[in-house]
């Protein structure tokens, strides 16, 4: 049977656009709240961003045959056991017959500072892989067979995301991969890099200018880390587990 991937291109646009006006909805109450420092962390902290790509998501798992799969969307049901702390809260979590079919994580930066948040987004899905699988591995999710871990990240496209950017290493030289990189490329490195090393199933960068709001548009910056790659994947997984199940 062919995958499904449920128009995805026409859903990511609408997600694209939904994530550019709730930012600026967001961003907009806060000054009219008189809180108008808080700048562009207004639309950081609003939450709701990314839900047009977990309905794409939610697409994908139904139309691919875990139509009654259970789409966990609420705070209060998105925490898994850790190992190396008690529980992680993920963005989205998909169970089927009480087994983990999927946890995935959805993120965003936008500018103008790219530097800091960059490490920090680093650190933080890096070190959130490393304790998921070694949750799963001690049994964490009861015996089952490996799940599927994602990560999407939407970052601005604009001049300061893709301009290159100097290291600073004055004891060891840094890879050379990284050499005069953007931090667009960086992204992409680091999601190329953690599907190569097997941290997450697959992940996902999505490039898009703040002028998306009305169009939609986004682009990939290789294949590997590509949005059509990370819906084939999973709706691939999702095909196997329904037969499986």
């Amino acid at each position: 049977m062919a995958l499904d991937l449920v128009d995805y291109e026409r859903k990511a646009q609408a997600a694209v656009m939904t994530f550019w006006r709730s930012r600026e909805v967001a961003k907009q109450k806060q000054l009219d709240s008189g809180k108008a420092d808080r700048g562009e962390r207004a639309g950081v902290t609003a939450g709701k961003n990314m839900n047009g790509f977990i309905e794409l998501i939610v697409d994908l798992v139904r139309e691919n045959g875990l139509e009654h799969a259970k789409i966990h969307q609420k705070r209060a049901v998105l925490t898994l056991p850790g190992y190396f702390r008690p529980t992680k809260l993920w963005d989205l979590l998909i169970t089927y017959q009480g087994e983990l079919i999927a946890a995935i994580e959805l993120k965003s930066q936008v500018g103008p500072s790219f530097g800091n948040n960059f490490n920090n987004r680093t650190e933080e899905a890096i070190g959130t892989a490393h304790d998921f699988w070694i949750a799963y591995r001690e049994g964490a999710f009861g015996q089952q067979l490996r799940p599927f871990a994602g990560w999407l990240m939407l970052v601005e496209d604009a001049v300061a995301s893709r301009s290159p950017v100097r290291n600073s290493s004055p004891h060891f030289p840094v890879f050379q991969e990284f050499r005069e990189t953007s931090y667009l490329k960086r992204y992409d490195l680091l999601c190329q890099k953690m599907i190569q090393e097997q941290l997450y199933t697959h992940a996902a960068l999505i490039a898009s200018p703040r002028k998306a709001a009305d169009s939609g548009e986004f682009s990939a910056l290789s294949t590997m880390s590509s949005l059509k790659t990370f819906v084939t994947a999973l709706a691939g997984y999702v095909a196997t587990e329904a037969a499986r199940h």
